[in-house]
């Protein structure tokens, strides 16, 4: 064999040779196209390398091997064709091959003498192909082969002696199979045998002795298998093995067998079934740098199971849920990275930071610590996460002494008091996140540094940050938007914080990790602040979160007075639940004007007191019953026609007093029913207690009922449209009578009103439920500031509005107005004669006049009351007048 490949270079160099010397540089580039044209297969792609050639023919839909290939191919790629089998001595004469890729092919059978000739490949790629076996004697002429890869095929057996050829194979690649057990006879025929995978098949056993021969294996992969059990000298002869993966399979016990790998630095068997780890378990590995087992039902952990490893560097494990100690580490110095979480621990013991020098990450979160002892030892520490547990207070002394902490997260626990100089001596420390906690104040002594702040979720933290006291922060999230007013600019306009709100309620992902990652990064090279830098700060104060004026613009601070005086003077008149609705816009302008230009400095108190949510819920109370009112009034105006239109009808008396009063209190009490909840439970809303409108950073509760009210409002106003729309195509009944005539003008005059309220609060409905439903949908249809201004004016509108149609509509109370002015002009001087002259001026409709103004001044006092009366009929026609009295406090009913 020598001779012969000196036979061959001899004659290359003779071929070379001939060539003139003075002529090789001008010709060299043609001579080189000749080369590649004349060892090159059509439509390959073939490159010259000195005297070896290279040709890639993957992707041509090849069905057999090509021809023509220059016998000093190094290189030949066929991978990605349609090769459904080799025939013997197709390659013999390419004794240069090095490399020969035949992945992706559909190769089932590959006979004996395939690969003969070539006696210096090195890499052979099978993988990807429909091979059912390891070929018998395919492999027996390859004693160069370094790389074998069988993966991803069909393989269910390895026949003994089919790897006997390859003394010099290093890889091996059997993963992805249909392997059901350890070839262990093939395998020790690989005595140089240095990596192997047996990832992906269909094991449940690992014999003893399954590798006793393959003394020089570093890395073995027997990972997502289904393994259950393996033997307890089933490692033994891997004196080299460094690298073992037993991740993803069913072992329901440790691998005791592991302690023969007196070489083992990484060790994996997460994501299985093992509950106990037992003692000194790891006594016959003294080299382990990283342990995986994290994902195991763990019930039980040895105290001694993780002691005298001293290169350990990692440790990780996570989901030992019955794990209520924390383990010893006597003589782990070494240890690095320690991750303990979804255990159940509830403390630390002192001599932490003694057993673990080098500790930089520690890990403890989802845990049930209590309290924390001294971390002064840990001086390498850069990163503490113990989010998730039940500490209740930091002493000054925690944290002390710790130069490099860069991070410290202690989210998501009890805690209700940080001593003074607890994060004095923290002069690294970058990042702090104590949010959803129970804080009422923080210390922020030492703190000058943070340039990443999250308090979020601590409700009682209403205290005021200055700018000053963090100096080089980037990015904070505080309990409430007026904390943020001292750290960002108030002067930008809605859309800009709108805009600002939808970025970072977006940036949860992986995007805004890796960003403040860089940023971080960045912060690192700065050697003093800026004067000048963007803070982002969550959440942002907006035009329902404001820094200055709680009503904004001008025109909404006089509109909202302007609405609250014609509702506290006329409304307050008319009905309860009107005059609430222009209490509540007299106690926003009233806030307005106790904290204008500085709002910022009260808001988070405003915003978290009981007064805020009272106020929402007298709006909200206020529009809902007077919009049940209105329901109510309209659907007895329809019952009233129908019953009219009856043989046997009562011109339209058809409620009872005791009717009556239920109808009124059961609006009432719905009213209630369905704006108490968010009261009691504190209901947090998007407007800063303005209204229940659905924002981008609401929760799924507030949502649910924004939405649940604006489909009830729907709902009424559905009913009352049906409603008169029957009214209105009813058949008209012929009066028969001058007293049915005067009584059907009076029931046509309350319809006429009952229709002009439904429009005009239908019409003031629309917005309401047009913003409500953009806003749940996430459509930026208008600016915030415009959506303030028109929530605050138009919700309480028909307030004002609705007595303007009582006046307009009913002939009572126009009587009553007309007889109010004459008696504050001073006309006539005295009673009697104002009466005389009121007399006079309507003479054609006297009694009817004294009849309605004497009804429409009850319906302003009374509702639904009645005069006992002893005799049967004056009891009947003070039940007609009830009806009317309810009707007409019904119309003048409000809706938001």
């Amino acid at each position: 064999m020598p001779g012969f490949v000196g036979l061959l270079a001899a004659f290359a160099c003779l071929w070379a040779g001939l060539r003139g010397s003075a002529a090789s540089v001008e010709l060299r580039s043609s001579g080189e196209e000749e080369a590649v044209s004349g060892g090159c297969p059509a439509r390959c792609r073939c490159s010259v390398d000195g005297l070896l050639h290279r040709a890639d023919c993957s992707d041509l839909g090849l069905r057999e091997t090509p021809g023509n290939l220059s016998v000093f191919t190094s290189y030949l790629d066929l991978s990605m064709n349609n090769l459904t089998a080799l025939t013997s001595g197709a390659l013999s004469n390419l004794h240069f091959l090095e490399e020969l890729r035949l992945a992706g092919n559909d190769l089932s059978i590959i006979p004996r003498g395939a690969f003969s000739g070539l006696y210096n490949l090195k890499v052979l790629m099978l993988q990807n192909n429909q091979l059912t076996s390891v070929p018998a004697e395919a492999f027996n002429t390859l004693h160069n082969l370094q790389s074998l890869r069988l993966d991803a095929n069909h393989i269910s057996s390895i026949p003994s002696g089919c790897f006997s050829g390859l003394r010099s194979l290093r890889h091996l690649w059997l993963d992805d199979n249909s392997l059901t057990e350890v070839p262990a006879a093939a395998l020790n025929e690989l005595p140089a045998l240095q990596a192997m995978t047996l990832a992906l098949n269909h094991i449940s056993h690992v014999p003893d002795h399954a590798f006793s021969k393959l003394d020089r294996l570093v890395v073995l992969h027997l990972n997502n298998n289904r393994i259950v059990s393996t033997g307890t000298n089933c490692f033994h002869g891997l004196h080299s093995l460094e690298t073992l993966d037993l991740n993803y399979n069913s072992l329901v016990e440790f691998p005791t067998a592991i302690r023969s790998l007196g070489h083992l630095k990484e060790l994996g068997f997460h994501s299985n079934n093992i509950q106990s780890i037992p003692e000194q378990a790891f006594i016959g590995n003294p080299s382990l740098i990283t342990i995986f087992f994290y994902d195991n039902p763990i019930q039980s952990v040895g105290r001694s199971a993780f002691q005298d490893l001293p290169e350990l560097r990692t440790l990780s494990l996570n989901g030992a849920a019955d794990l209520t100690e924390f383990p010893d580490l006597t003589g782990t110095k070494s240890l690095e990275s320690l991750t303990i979480t979804g255990a159940r621990i509830t403390s630390l013991p002192g001599s932490v930071c003694e057993q673990l020098p080098n500790l930089q990450l520690l890990d403890l979160s989802y845990n049930q610590i209590q309290s924390l002892p001294s971390f002064s030892g840990c001086e390498s520490v850069q990163k503490i996460d113990l989010h998730h547990n039940e500490i209740e207070e930091l002493e000054e002394n925690t944290f002390h002494g710790l130069m490099s902490l860069r991070s410290l997260d202690l989210s998501w626990n009890r805690l209700s008091s940080v001593k003074r100089n607890c994060f004095s001596a923290l002069p690294a420390l970058n990042k702090l996140d104590l949010s959803s906690n129970q804080l009422s104040a923080l210390p922020l002594i030492g703190l000058q540094s943070l340039t990443h702040l999250r308090l979020a979720g601590n409700s009682e933290l209403m205290e005021l940050i200055q700018r000053e006291e963090l100096p080089r922060v980037r990015v904070m999230e505080l309990p409430y938007a007026f904390q943020c007013c001292a750290f960002v600019s108030c002067e930008r306009r809605g859309a800009s914080w709108e805009k600002e709100e939808a970025v970072e309620t977006s940036s949860q992902g992986d995007s805004s990790q890796m960003d403040q990652d860089w940023e971080e990064l960045l912060m690192e090279f700065e050697d003093e602040p800026k004067l000048q830098h963007t803070v982002h700060c969550s959440p942002a104060p907006g035009p329902f979160r404001p820094c200055l004026h709680l009503l904004g613009s001008w025109l909404v601070r006089l509109g909202v007075w302007l609405i609250a005086a014609l509702s506290l003077l006329l409304i307050g008149l008319l009905a309860l639940v009107n005059g609430l609705m222009g209490v509540w816009s007299g106690w926003l302008a009233a806030v307005d004007a106790w904290t204008f230009g500085n709002f910022w400095r009260y808001g988070a108190r405003w915003e978290s007191s009981f007064l805020c949510r009272l106020s929402g819920f007298l709006c909200v109370f206020a529009s809902q019953t007077g919009l049940f009112l209105l329901t109510v009034a309209a659907l007895e105006r329809c019952t009233a026609a129908s019953s009219r239109n009856k043989p046997d009808g009562h011109n339209g008396r058809f409620s009872p007093p005791l009717t009556l009063r239920l109808s009124i209190c059961s609006c009432f009490l719905f009213g209630l029913f369905v704006t108490l909840p968010p009261l009691v439970v504190g209901h947090s809303t998007s407007s800063s207690a303005f209204l229940f409108l659905s924002s981008s950073s609401s929760s799924f509760s507030s949502l649910v009922f924004s939405v649940s009210l604006v489909l009830l409002d729907s709902l009424c106003f559905l009913l009352m449209t049906l409603a008169y729309t029957r009214l209105y195509c009813r058949p008209e009944k012929t009066p028969q009578t001058t007293t049915e005539e005067e009584e059907e003008e009076e029931e046509a005059s309350f319809t006429r009103h009952v229709a002009w309220l439904l429009f005009s609060d239908c019409l003031l409905f629309l917005p309401v439920a047009f913003l409500s439903f953009s806003s749940l949908l996430r459509l930026p249809v208008a600016d915030p500031e415009a959506v303030k201004a028109l929530i605050l004016l138009v919700a309480p509108l028909p307030s004002c509005v609705n007595p303007l149609l009582f006046l307009l509509f009913n002939v009572a109370a126009r009587h009553d107005l007309a007889a109010l002015l004459r008696l504050c002009r001073g006309r006539g001087g005295r009673r009697r004669r104002t009466v005389a002259m009121l007399d006079s001026t309507y003479n054609d409709n006297d009694e009817d006049a004294e009849k309605q103004s004497c009804d429409s001044t009850q319906a302003l006092v009374v509702v639904g009351g009645t005069r006992e009366e002893e005799e049967e009929e004056e009891e009947e026609e003070e039940t007609g007048r009830s009806g009317k009295a309810f009707r007409e406090v019904c119309y003048s009913a409000s809706i938001d």
